[in-house]
């Protein structure tokens, strides 16, 4: 049987002082209620001598505050890579004394309002919505009304209800470009992906890549349109490259794209980067487990997760709501070198 937790009564008549003198100490509260010094001292010895913890669930009926926060997802939480957002939003509600409980929908709307609905009996004070793709989303119903932030999704609206923190993918397909002009090269400079229309990560990195070859006075020599998966990344790279001259450049729209590209520019004979340079999005395991490891631009998980939870918790201190976008740092590794 375990022991019995210490009560404040307890601590207060160790310390020799009220009840309410003890809670108002443990709440540090000792300023406004003009309690000493020496009092403050007593309650706090006597609160660690018995291993005194407040009573939170008696302390949320009262405050109407339970310190919980619900972070709802469609399957950012059982993605190993994605997960990193999960971690820093766990680290950022410990960091503020709060709890994250976490709930998956794997798309199911059903799902979704059924665990939204049993975080709402549960009292929890606000709610982190996320999505594993950055899209666009409908803030379900049940929110309204409720402290809400958006994890790498955002709304269409004009004028934001919701502060939303997602990676700036635009200023990442700029720095892709810089990256590959700053390594001496004007052409030759080809995109591995399909870009759909309907792909916020893809449509927002190739603008950024445009973009930024444009600064430079030089622009995309063509795209290899392919799935982002291996297999296809294969099949239309070794297709690419058997129909003529081998590009000098291939920017990859993700790293399991890079994994088919390396495979196809091995069966033709050609080096990386010595024939051929390659760099990508993500920096996923898989960038630094290729050989020669991929230069890839980093997705910043943990910091989504960290900044999603910190505008939650202190939302007076961000000014109105907003789509915030974070950086994404490149990483540069072997895959890319001079023409």
């Amino acid at each position: 049987m375990p022991p019995q937790r210490a009560t404040l009564l307890q601590v207060a008549q160790r310390a020799g002082v009220s009840r309410s003198t003890a809670s108002f100490v443990l709440a540090g509260r000792h300023v406004d209620m003009r309690i000493s010094e020496d009092a403050r001292q007593r309650v706090l010895r006597a609160a660690q001598e018995l291993d005194y913890r407040p009573n939170l669930m008696a302390r949320s009926l009262r405050t109407k505050v339970t310190k919980t926060i619900a972070l709802v997802s469609d399957t950012l939480a059982s993605d190993p890579y994605a997960g990193r957002a999960i971690h820093g939003g766990l680290a950022a509600a410990v960091a503020h004394g709060h709890l994250l409980f976490i709930g998956e929908t794997e798309g199911d709307a059903v799902v979704e309002e059924r665990l939204i609905s049993d975080f709402l009996d549960r009292q929890v004070d606000a709610f982190v919505y996320a999505s594993m793709f950055t899209r666009y989303v409908r803030v379900p119903k049940l929110l309204k009304g409720h402290p809400v932030v958006l994890l790498n999704c955002l709304t269409r609206a004009a004028k934001p209800a919701y502060h939303s923190v997602i990676p700036d993918e635009a200023a990442a397909g700029c720095s892709a470009a810089e990256l590959v002009v700053e390594h001496g090269h004007r052409d030759g400079i080809h995109l591995v992906g399909t870009p759909a229309r309907h792909v916020f990560a893809g449509r927002e990195r190739l603008a950024g890549i445009r973009e930024g070859l444009a600064a430079a006075g030089t622009r995309l020599s063509g795209t290899i349109e392919c799935d982002w998966w291996p297999d296809s990344a294969y099949e239309a790279v070794t297709r690419a490259l058997a129909a003529g001259p081998p590009p000098k450049v291939l920017i990859c729209l993700n790293d399991r794209v890079a994994l088919g590209t390396y495979q196809a520019l091995r069966e033709a004979g050609l080096d990386i980067p010595g024939d051929v340079s390659v760099l990508s999005f993500d920096d996923s395991d898989l960038a630094a487990w290729l050989r020669p490891q991929l230069t890839s631009i980093s997705l910043p998980h943990y910091q989504l997760g960290w900044q999603a939870v910190e505008l939650l918790l202190d939302p007076a201190g961000h000014g109105q709501p907003g789509v915030r976008r974070l950086p994404m740092p490149v990483r540069t590794r072997a895959s890319i070198g001079t023409p």
